[in-house]
């Protein structure tokens, strides 16, 4: 039996009908999700996100609209920050993070959770670039009789862009810290998320020495985003695997258009 991961930035939930429909529909075990809103004192709907002159929609809360229609599966979410919405004017304090959904016959039989730059903000956004958190589950496929550890990672957004930076490289490190006190030595090891970067990051200097090679530039994709993103650079989302993880088939999902991001989806053993 094969199990899929599912890894998207969900943009805060902007194009809420199609995303819902999409994560219900998908048939994943794992889905590993960037860029969610949960804002439990807010009855609102939507709230919208300012910084300058810019502003975003925001889905007040979405992590608990996502568990709700996956029944099926454990939720987990990392918040890396608690800052300002708005309401109208009315500010509406809310947190913004990662989220994780676990079919629930899948036991998580170890995890951990840090940030892999700056540190957790409970009083506001903080400047650029911004605290990023990770997130690492280590998995029981009963059916199969294997282990497997999943991570994602939302990597620092740097407003002179996606180049290197000894910010993050030393994301990277982290990261690849965090996964090393889950994973045990020969296990099938998966690693996903909006990194942020380009290509011939160093990030993926970092993450080989774990064993780790990218599906989306070592299987012909040359685009992440979706017709939603305006900007050149069409690099930022990943899926890196050890050659434990059998893989029977991956994907950067083109339609339907759920994000300004592309899903990544893989099926293995």
């Amino acid at each position: 039996m094969t199990l899929r991961v599912v890894s998207l930035n969900v943009w805060g939930g902007r194009l809420h009908a199609p995303l819902m429909e999409y994560l219900a529909s998908c048939g994943a075990d794992v889905l590993c999700l960037q860029e969610v809103v949960r804002t439990p004192a807010s009855e609102a709907d939507w709230l919208v996100y300012r910084d300058g002159s810019h502003e975003l929609l925001q889905r007040a809360n979405l992590y608990e609209e996502i568990r709700a229609a996956l029944p099926t599966h454990d939720a987990f979410f990392a918040p890396a920050a608690r800052g300002d919405l708005f309401d109208g004017e009315t500010i509406v304090p809310s947190e913004f993070g990662l989220a994780t959904f676990i079919r629930s016959d899948l036991p998580v039989i170890a995890q951990a959770m840090d940030f892999v730059h700056g540190g957790f903000s409970g009083n506001g956004w903080g400047g650029h670039p911004r605290a990023r958190n990770a997130h690492c589950f280590r998995l029981m496929d009963y059916e199969d009789g294997f282990t497997v550890t999943i991570a994602q990672m939302h990597g620092l957004r740097d407003t002179a862009g996606k180049g290197d930076t000894p910010a993050r490289r030393e994301q990277a490190r982290a990261l690849a810290g965090l996964v090393g006190n889950v994973r045990r030595e020969g296990e099938r090891l998966i690693v996903c998320g909006d990194f942020n970067v380009l290509p011939d990051s160093v990030t993926f200097d970092e993450l080989g020495r774990l064993g780790l090679s990218d599906l989306v530039t070592t299987r012909g994709f040359s685009d992440t985003r979706t017709s939603y993103y305006e900007k050149n650079g069409r690099f930022a989302d990943y899926m890196l695997v050890t050659p434990e993880v059998d893989v029977r088939h991956f994907d950067v999902v083109a339609a339907p258009e759920v994000s300004d991001h592309r899903a990544l989806l893989l099926d293995f053993r």
